[in-house]
């Protein structure tokens, strides 16, 4: 070789061997968290390359790779903010990941995934656990109220065994479900009131017709992920979490005396032997009590060997704060992941809950055993008991005392419930990893009853009654999905196919006897008269086909695309599939070349989403004409058995189909202390499942059809802050606020009237073309006449009348309210905390019907101290009319009874101390938290019925806003204590 080419050549030798031995380099290195403990499963990728590994059961890692100096080493976990360190020549890389609060490498579940935070295109809110650790409560329900925009977290009333209906982003149907999807751990369910909050990890609410479409025909009313605890610490951790409380009605309503009672009943030609009626009772008081709560959890989790864990057991009861109401469960919980292999996984998560309750009779009226209207109608000039051991009646009529409803009927609720998943999750090809679930939801509710035939008038009459109601509700899912990963220099690509099958049975069973020799013996068997008995099986199945895409360029531009083919058993051969697309665009425009990199912003992204979801909440077989039992026929002189045409078939019957167009924005400022979200979305809903009227000449009154359409739109807005954070105090706030209008757009020119009100007055709500479901109808108030004392009302034409026609009446009130908000702040100095929680509604209307009751004066019910201002007598100017026997027009469902229900609540306060290290030590603890915490302590309003929170009507679509002695929310007081060993 020529001399002169020879150092040339040797030199190129040299640096070609230095750049092959640096391209194959090799990182090593050690994951743990803040306290130390190594992190399993932890996944360390080089930046803009598909190389990658993933930590061992020590938190070490080994990664070779084609490898610069400024090669950067991204360092990811679930529920742990994500790190990205450049190598910068090192071969050794130790890192400590920190727990994800609000950061943009968050990350958040989906449907069927996760996502980082900040590559969300569609509208998605997360609420964590530092929300649940300040506010103890029983129900996952509570935990979401008030925390995310958009999110309407309704409690129809405030006893034990109530439940909670959630509206996202508004009403979305008329006849078919509105509660939207639950999925816990990855098995979908509609019952979250056995689920124990101790155990909930995270919880995500996909809002958007974008983010809910994976879920096609169960996602028109939004989804909720729930994830439940695992072991993230290599040494086991122990916890105990224990609460003990009190609670209250916190509002009493003022009633007639025993003299007021009396004149008013002479008023209204009622006379007795007054002086045999020497009682005072306050019926209020003897329904309120103070209910007691106590709760006990405790759960070991961690690492071990290629296992991660998490065994919970829990014990909750609560007494009621009206007489007899109660709730008691018991949970067990365990959530295994093993890894087989480095390619291979396999867990489970297993729950079982035992749960009963005493519900409460309420929403009625005392002659049907309504228990606070019956407080409030009873007069006090009675005790609680007759001299032969019965409960006593109202002296003109068979009405009995509250207490019969308590105390004179025994009856309980118990469900047993088994919720589980199995999973094998494995990695191949580098780049695919393919999953299988199989999950079970299974669920056991009897009901038992007896009214005994001695104590209540009722009982007398029957001869003692014994019911036994049993519920029998089985559900199944199977799920496959594949999923490829991989980047590509600046274009990452994630992409989801799958396929989906469930199906559900149900099983019911009833029986009620009566005629019973003695109260020795409580069920049916006891009884000589078999009143009733009745048993029936359902199905239902669905299959599905989902697909999603997930597309990323250079951290800026993203887009995801869903698609979900479902077929229902629900619907008629015809049209049994719906096809359910969706698209959202994301634009991070503070990651593009003009924006400053010293900018104050953090991060800016803009997200557009359209898509298509499905509603198939109807009842089982509506699309079938069916045959109805219970026709019995004579023949031969006998009674023979018979059936009947039930429904009209329908085999186009098909889905209903929400379509949603979302807009969106993201800000992040000041290092993440300010994070701001804002979304501007319409919802239409077309094809509504509604039960509508049919000609009489088809022989039936009405079917199940896809007629009208509803709307919601609306603006939702979020911020967080972090206003100081120092080594010593900390404080952050939290606020959102929400504005949905509603309105029925088509109905094919007709009105349906719901919500009857006791007493003959007639339907209370109206579902009505132009108008927002949960709109309130009746009549327009216009006074007392001085010279009659009758009430008179202004019919259609501005005239006065005393008999208005029922074309007359008109919509009098929204229960919708205008907006609802919820605001939080967290502060913490040293080891005390202190959390504030406040919650409200403004412009929502209640018809105030408990008023009807306690202010109509036509019958024996003790009322309200505001009939003293009543009219007596000609000239007398007053706003209530005079008492008359039997005359329901002077109190009409009329503006009279209409109130505006806003309110402002302060829904939780805890105040707390976390003890010092010293302290810990000596107590061989790792943590300790000590607390008080009061619910509904304080309440702004200006209604004035027993509580604002309320709806005689459950979690109905169209029927709301009315109060007919419905149980009140409970001001609750709490101590507890927090501690890790």
């Amino acid at each position: 070789m020529n001399d002169n080419i020879r150092p040339y050549f040797s030199l190129i030798c040299l640096l070609t061997a230095s750049y092959f031995s640096l391209a194959q380099s090799v990182i090593t290195g050690k994951v743990t968290d803040v306290d130390n403990q190594p992190v399993f499963g932890a996944s360390v990728i080089l930046q803009g390359t598909t190389s990658g590994t993933t930590t061992d059961l020590e938190g070490n890692y080994r990664l070779e790779a084609d490898i610069q100096p400024e090669s950067v080493l991204v360092f990811s976990y679930l529920g742990y903010e994500t790190i990205n360190v450049t190598i910068d020549g090192r071969t050794e890389i130790n890192v400590s990941l920190e727990e994800s609060a609000e950061s943009l490498e968050k990350i958040v579940l989906v449907g069927y995934g996760s996502q980082l935070k900040k590559d969300i295109t569609g509208s998605v809110a997360t609420v964590d656990g530092d929300s649940f650790e300040s506010r103890p409560n029983t129900q996952v329900g509570a935990l979401i109220q008030g925390q995310a925009a958009g999110v309407q977290v309704l409690s129809s009333s405030g006893k034990p065994s109530q439940g909670f209906s959630i509206r996202i982003r508004g009403t979305n149907s008329i006849n078919a479900g509105s509660e939207p999807l639950y999925v816990v751990d990855g098995v979908p369910t509609t019952d979250t009131r056995s689920i124990n909050p101790s155990d909930v990890d995270t919880i995500t609410i996909l809002k958007d017709a974008s983010s809910t479409a994976i879920y096609g025909a169960q996602g028109a009313n939004g989804v909720v992920l729930i994830t439940t605890k695992r072991g993230t610490t290599a040494k086991p951790k122990v916890s105990l979490d224990m609460y003990a409380g009190v609670s209250q009605v916190w509002n009493t309503l003022e009633v007639l005396n025993g003299e007021q009672y009396r004149d008013l009943m002479e008023e209204l030609g009622l006379t007795t032997d007054w002086d045999s009626f020497d009682a005072r009772t306050d019926w209020q008081d003897e329904i309120f009590q103070n209910g007691f709560s106590q709760n006990y959890q405790v759960s070991v989790s961690g690492r071990s060997g290629s296992t991660n864990y998490f065994v919970s057991a829990g014990y909750v009861a609560q007494e009621g704060a009206v007489r007899s109401a109660e709730l008691e469960r018991t949970n067990f919980k365990i959530n295994l992941d093993q890894k087989i292999d480095d390619w291979l996984r396999v867990g489970t998560r297993i729950s079982y809950t035992d749960y009963s309750d005493v519900d409460i009779n309420d929403n009625n009226n005392v002659n049907q055993g309504g228990v606070l209207l019956g407080a409030l109608t009873t007069p006090s000039i009675i005790g609680v008991f007759n001299e032969d051991g019965m409960f006593t009646s109202n002296p003109f009529q068979n009405w009995e005392n509250p207490l019969a409803s308590t105390d004179g009927l025994d009856r309980q609720f118990n469900n047993r419930r088994f919720l589980g998943n199995l999973y094998a999750e494995a990695e191949f090809l580098e780049y695919f990893t393919y999953k299988i679930n199989y999950g079970i939801d299974h669920s056991n509710g009897v009901f038992d009853s007896f009214l005994d035939p001695f104590r209540t008038g009722f009982g007398v009459a029957i001869g003692g009654q014994s019911i036994n109601n049993t519920n029998k509700n089985s559900y199944y899912i199977f799920e496959n999905t594949l999923k490829f990963n991989r980047q590509l220099g600046k274009h990452k690509i994630e992409a989801l196919v799958g396929s989906v099958n469930q199906k559900f049975r149900f099983e019911n069973s009833s029986i009620q006897t009566r005629n019973f020799a003695s109260a020795a013996v409580t069920t049916p068997n006891g009884g000589s008269e078999l009143f009733a008995a009745t048993a029936s099986k359902s199905e239902k199945a669905n299959a599905s086909f989902i697909s999603r895409l997930n597309y990323d360029y250079d951290d800026k531009y993203l887009v995801t695309a869903n698609f979900r083919a479902d077929g229902s058993s629900a619907f008629g051969p015809n049209t049994r599939w719906g096809y359910f697309p969706s698209f959202s665009l994301g634009w991070r425009i503070s990651n593009e070349g003009f924006f400053a990199e010293d900018s104050f912003i953090d991060d800016l992204k803009l997200r557009v989403g359209w898509g298509v979801v499905g509603n198939d909440q109807i009842a089982n077989y509506a699309y079938l004409g069916r045959i109805g039992t219970g026709a019995n026929y004579p023949f031969g002189g006998s009674v023979q058995p018979g059936t009947f045409p039930a429904s009209l078939e329908n085999l186009d019957l098909k889905w209903e189909e929400s379509e949603q167009t979302n807009l969106g924005v993201d800000l992040s400022l000041l290092d993440n202390k300010i994070r701001f979200t804002a979304d501007a979305y319409i919802k239409n809903t077309r094809d509504l499942l509604l039960n509508a009227p049919l000609p009489t000449s088809t022989g039936f009154s009405s079917a199940i059809q896809n007629i009208g359409e509803l709307q919601n739109k609306g603006l939702e807005f979020a911020l967080n802050t972090t206003n100081i954070s120092t080594e010593q105090f900390s404080w952050t706030t939290g606020f959102n606020i929400s504005f949905n209008r509603n309105e029925v757009i088509n109905l094919v020119g007709q009105e349906l009237l719901q919500g009857g009100i006791a007493g003959g007055r007639g339907e209370a709500s109206l579902v009505r073309e132009g108008a927002a479901l949960g709109s309130l109808f009746g009549y327009v108030y216009g006074g007392v006449d001085p010279r009659t004392g009758n009430a008179f009302y202004i019919d259609n034409d501005g005239n006065s009348t005393f008999t208005p026609s029922a074309d007359d009446r008109r919509i009098i009130g929204d229960a919708n309210p205008d907006f609802y908000y919820g605001f939080t702040n967290t502060l913490n100095y040293k080891g005390f905390g202190l959390f504030v929680f406040i919650q409200g509604s403004q412009g929502n209307d209640m018809l105030n019907a408990t008023r009807i009751e306690t202010e109509g004066m036509l019958d024996p019910k003790n009322q309200s101290t505001a009939v003293l201002n009543r009219w007596r007598q000609p000239g007398d100017i007053t706003d209530i009319p005079r008492a008359s026997f039997g005359n329901s027009d002077n109190s009409r469902v009329s503006t009279r009874f209409i109130e505006d229900a806003s309110y402002l609540r302060f829904k939780t306060i805890t105040l707390s101390y976390n003890l010092g290290e010293n302290l810990l030590n000596t107590l061989h603890l790792s943590a300790m938290k000590i607390y008080a915490t009061g619910e509904n302590i304080f309440t702004i309003t200006d209604y004035s019925g027993f509580d604002p929170e309320v709806n005689a009507f459950g979690g109905s679509n169209t029927i709301r806003g009315i109060d007919f002695g419905t149980y009140p929310q409970t001001r609750n007081l709490i101590f507890g204590i927090n501690a890790t060993f």
